[in-house]
């Protein structure tokens, strides 16, 4: 197969590093070429040793995980990258202090773990440190103080007990009145008695670690593809009709994981989960009186009327401000997009108006963003179920898992490869993932050294450098696509040659978060089909 201009890699546009932490050369990249390539090969008869159905986190984990043991893999999705849950979170990976304050100290303790490895080795350039501040109003009393503070501070044992440095995540601390309406302006200063300062993880972009795995995944030589929609699944493989064309081709596999999230029952029978939703709003930080922070902190706002639970005010650096969140059980059919309703957008404005200065209006609220979380059907309200993980291998040997968070999955995806390895007998390495650097990733003072925007470097890593140049060797590209709103044209057209992205919903839903403001999203349509016009393969609107 001839491959485009567009697609092939050149010196400005080849992503920087194509050496794998084992040092041999690898090709991160995904492209249309790339899948058209690899689709024909499986179609072709090939078998392989693990097919994985779902690309969200724990999907493309599984793929990195089994890649990484020596396993030939075939990882697949109905539509994209992150198109489900993974790409709908809070973007805080967190240390599991909510489930010691109920008592599940071993999920709390692996939440830390898992916290502390993204952080300093496997995503250091998507993954942060990030303060919140607990303000002390009326409607938290002095006992509710005491017990928040004591909650801190076990979760600060919790980071020593993970073996994370304080240099990644210091230590909590109380803060005066006047340190609280300084790092928090816009909160309401009657009443206001101080604050409790912690710290946690925080993705730049949950959909970017995604795409990161997924890439690193394809580095170590899994087969990652899009647009392949698994229609008939058992323990030796699938049915697979390609979304693109509408063809069909059979995946033979040795092994089968099924990772589909909150779609995973609709494809092993026996398989029931309760989903949750959780939503979030988009603001723009001048509504909250927040001004533009890079780096400010987020807020845990005490929801009236509930204790211990707290909604999030969680500042981007773009200028966006996401609040959240909601926990409310679901019934029915799943959508593959849900929608955000009016009494959880209501909800949430409530919460906000309890603790702001300045009052926000339905109008303030750019956009919205609903998450179904897969969890495990049990007794009790969503908010009470675990997030602990299940693995379970049906009775012809798909091996499904659900549940979990968003931090740990590496360790689900682990646990994953380990049951498909014993039911299939296959024959492979140890698991590597928890050292495992993913794609961009490296120590934090080579990414502060590198000659790249900040906010390039905490979306890129060590590729920053690379989707520079690429702007500076085609100037067309380097103007933003939407005025006021960071992201270029040299990052959609990055997406597509290195990423996967085959059409204008992957650039701008998931590539790149323009999406979560309708009228960004629809200001940036005509800069992504220009950039896809010159790619064979992308899928054109209306197909």
């Amino acid at each position: 197969m001839t491959v485009h201009p567009a697609v092939q890699p050149d010196p400005q546009s080849a992503p920087p590093t194509s050496a794998g932490a084992d040092g041999a050369s690898r090709d991160f990249s995904l492209n249309a070429p790339r899948r058209a390539r690899e689709l024909a090969g499986l179609a072709a008869g090939e078998r392989v040793d693990l097919l994985v159905v779902g690309l969200g986190a724990t999907g493309a984990g599984v793929a990195l995980d089994a890649a990484a043991r020596g396993l030939s893999v075939a990882a697949i999705d109905a539509h994209d990258l992150a198109f489900g849950t993974s790409r709908w979170s809070s973007k805080l990976i967190h240390g599991g202090l909510r489930y010691l304050a109920s008592g599940q100290v071993g999920i709390a303790r692996e939440c830390a773990v898992e916290r502390g490895a993204l952080l300093e080795r496997i995503a250091p350039h998507l993954v942060h440190a990030q303060p919140f501040v607990i303000p002390l109003t009326p409607l938290t009393g002095r006992a509710q103080a005491a017990v928040a503070w004591a909650g801190l501070r076990s979760g600060d044992l919790l980071r020593v007990a993970a073996r994370t440095s304080r240099a990644a995540l210091p230590p909590p601390r109380r803060l005066s009145a006047v340190e609280t309406g300084q790092l928090v302006p816009g909160l309401r200063r009657y009443g206001l008695r101080g604050g409790l300062l912690s710290w946690d993880g925080q993705l730049s972009d949950d959909a970017r670690l995604v795409t990161a795995v997924a890439r690193t995944a394809a580095g170590y030589g899994a087969r990652v593809l899009t647009r392949a929609r698994a229609v008939e699944l058992t323990g030796s493989g699938a049915v697979v009709r390609d979304e693109t064309t509408g063809e069909r081709l059979r995946i033979r596999a040795r092994a089968v994981v099924n990772a589909a999230g909150v779609w995973a029952g609709s494809l092993v029978p026996g398989v029931r989960l309760r989903p949750s939703r959780g939503t979030h709003l988009v603001l723009r930080a001048e509504a909250l009186g927040m001004g533009r922070q890079p780096g400010g902190a987020g807020v845990h706002i005490p929801i009236p009327g509930a204790t211990g639970r707290f909604a999030l005010v969680l500042p981007q650096d773009d200028g966006r401000v996401y609040v959240g969140l909601t926990d409310e059980p679901v019934d029915g059919e799943v959508p593959d997009v849900p929608a955000a309703p009016e009494t959880d957008v209501g909800f949430l404005l409530d919460v906000l108006d309890s603790a702001l200065d300045v009052p926000v209006r339905r109008s303030d609220v750019v956009g919205a963003f609903a998450g179904l979380r897969p969890l495990l059907e049990s007794d009790g309200s969503t908010a009470d179920l675990s997030r602990r993980h299940a693995v379970r291998t049906s009775p012809d040997g798909v091996v499904t898992v659900v549940g979990g968070k968003l931090t740990t999955y590496r360790r689900m995806a682990e646990d994953a490869v380990d049951a498909a390895v014993a039911a299939a007998g296959l024959t492979a390495g140890p698991c590597r993932t928890a050292r495992l650097p993913l794609v961009g990733a490296a120590p934090a003072a080579v990414l502060a050294g590198l000659d790249a925007p900040r906010r390039l470097v905490q979306r890129y890593g060590t590729e920053a450098p690379a989707v520079q140049a690429l702007a500076a060797a085609e100037p067309a590209l380097a103007a933003p696509v939407v005025p006021g709103y960071p992201v270029t044209g040299a990052e959609l057209a990055w997406a597509v040659r290195h990423e996967g992205a085959l059409d204008e919903a992957d650039l701008l839903d998931r590539r790149t978060r323009l999406g979560l403001v309708a009228a960004e999203r629809a200001a940036a349509v005509a800069a992504a089909r220009e950039v896809l016009s010159a790619v064979p393969g992308a899928v054109r609107p209306g197909r």
